[in-house]
């Protein structure tokens, strides 16, 4: 299925959200290019970013190719060092939901660089179509009804309660639910599967 079209609102509200906490924190966010520490370790990718990944690789096929094979091929080679451990269905690329397999992803790649990051720049090759969390990452957000405001370890140093909270990013999770219930496929999936894949997942 193609992605959702609310997917185009749904990045440009968190482009303009994120802009708008940069500016309030001005020295305190450090996030820029080059900067990759965030881009370390595997993490949860939704059916929608991986939705839009595969989109982005597909347009990367048409416009740069060479750049495509090369993601591609850094993909791949994420795929070899990490099958053994990985906490889901290898073969589909989809996270195990069990209790064991949520705590195995705890410790699963923790080091490894994103197959999308050129580490040699530490810039993303697919930056326009980047998951959630990495849209996010950086300046205060709250991920839940009276959750603690977190921020990228590397910002804010120094900053007091009241500098944190004034750069908090609002994060329209509703609307990404709401897109989230238009994809019928519901597994949860990394990086490297949604760069090399199908833009639909397979439904658990």
């Amino acid at each position: 299925m193609p992605l959702p079209s609310g997917d185009s609102l749904l990045v440009q509200i968190m482009s303009a959200s994120f802009a708008e906490a940069a500016e309030r924190a001005g020295d305190h966010l450090l996030c820029r290019p080059g900067c990759s520490q965030c881009c370390h370790g595997a993490f949860v990718l939704s059916p929608l970013d991986a939705m839009r990944l595969s989109a982005g690789m597909e347009v990367l096929r048409a416009t740069e190719p060479d750049l495509a094979r090369e993601v591609e091929h850094r993909a791949s080679m994420w795929m070899v060092e990490y099958e053994t451990g990985f906490p889901g269905d290898f073969q589909t690329g989809i996270l195990g939901d069990s209790p064991e397999d949520r705590e195995r992803f705890e410790d699963f790649a923790n080091d490894a660089p994103c197959p999308a990051l050129d580490t040699e720049t530490g810039r993303c090759d697919v930056y326009a179509w980047r998951p959630m969390t990495c849209r996010l990452f950086g300046p205060p957000v709250r991920m839940g009804d009276g959750q603690a405001l977190a921020h990228c370890e590397l910002c804010f140093t120094g900053a007091s309660e009241a500098e944190v909270a004034a750069c908090e990013m609002e994060v329209p999770f509703e609307l990404e639910a709401d897109l989230l219930a238009e994809i019928p496929s519901k597994g949860e999936t990394v990086v490297a599967f949604a760069l090399l894949t199908p833009v639909s997942v397979p439904t658990r």
